[in-house]
């Protein structure tokens, strides 16, 4: 008896655990989201971005990566970034695919990231702090992921 109360015990736990993580993971897409659409509308309307004195921002904004097929990679990023907050969202929630979801979203996210790094540091030279941003929250999320409890586990 007490072994199956310390078990259902472990698995509130876990469960736990899950929601803060997902829910955690569901706010830093929302900030990845917003920094995506900020710079979706510059690109879209043709605005530049408040970059201060900083002009990597203008280099990496105008530059020829910062489109793909005519669409701004910012637009992909705020689908990516809705796409990570609606399954975080479900996953918080104990939707069991809502999780791989999330987490394949994730690693998309974390793959273009390392390529628009890249492509930043080696082949422009010059760094856009939204885009730096929009990295850091890819980060963090991959984080998450990394830190969550595994499926197997219940």
């Amino acid at each position: 008896m007490k072994r199956r109360e310390k078990q259902k015990q472990k698995e509130v736990s876990r469960s736990r655990v899950r929601t803060i993580l997902y829910s955690v993971a569901a706010c830093f897409a929302v900030a990845g989201l917003a920094d995506a659409t900020y710079l979706s509308v510059l690109a879209l309307s043709g605005e530049t971005a408040a970059c201060g004195n900083s002009t990597g921002c203008f280099e990496v904004l105008g530059s020829p990566y910062a489109k793909v097929a005519s669409v701004p990679v910012a637009a992909l990023g705020v689908l990516g970034y809705f796409s990570a907050f609606t399954c975080a969202t479900f996953a918080a929630f104990s939707y069991l695919r809502a999780r791989t979801f999330f987490n394949l979203t994730v690693y998309l996210l974390f793959a273009a990231t390392l390529w628009l790094l890249y492509v930043q540091a080696f082949l422009l030279h010059a760094f856009c702090r939204y885009c730096l941003f929009s990295a850091a929250t890819s980060f963090l999320l991959m984080g998450l992921v990394v830190a969550s409890p595994s499926s197997r586990d219940g």
